[in-house]
Formats: structure tokens, C-alpha cells, sequence
């Protein structure tokens, strides 16, 4: 389960820029929200990931 971190950290540092990105071009609300919950599910993924590696 510790080589998913790495994994959900690139897709938070994607999303992240997705995010910068939509604000700079002055995106659809849609877009900038579906970047905002791609990063708090990602945050949630690690939470559950070491929490999951923690107990086994």
C-alpha cells in the first residue's frame, strides 16, 4: 500500500495545476470545482491509504 502515496501525490500535484489553470483562463465554475474535489479526494485517498497500512 506505501507505493500508492507517490501515486495520489502526482495526481494531487495534477490537479493542482489543473486547478491554477482554470482560475488563470477563468474556467467554467464546473471545472474549478471538479479540480478542488480531485485534490480532497486525493487527500482522502492517502488518509485511507495509511490508515489501510496501519492496521495491517
Amino acid at each position: 500500500m506505501k507505493g500508492a502515496i507517490p501515486i495520489i501525490i502526482a495526481g494531487i500535484i495534477l490537479w493542482s495545476i489543473a486547478l491554477v489553470i482554470a482560475i488563470i483562463v477563468n474556467a467554467m465554475t464546473k471545472v474549478i470545482l471538479v479540480c478542488v474535489f480531485g485534490i480532497l479526494l486525493g487527500l482522502i485517498g492517502i488518509r485511507y491509504t495509511k490508515r489501510r497500512a496501519a492496521r495491517n
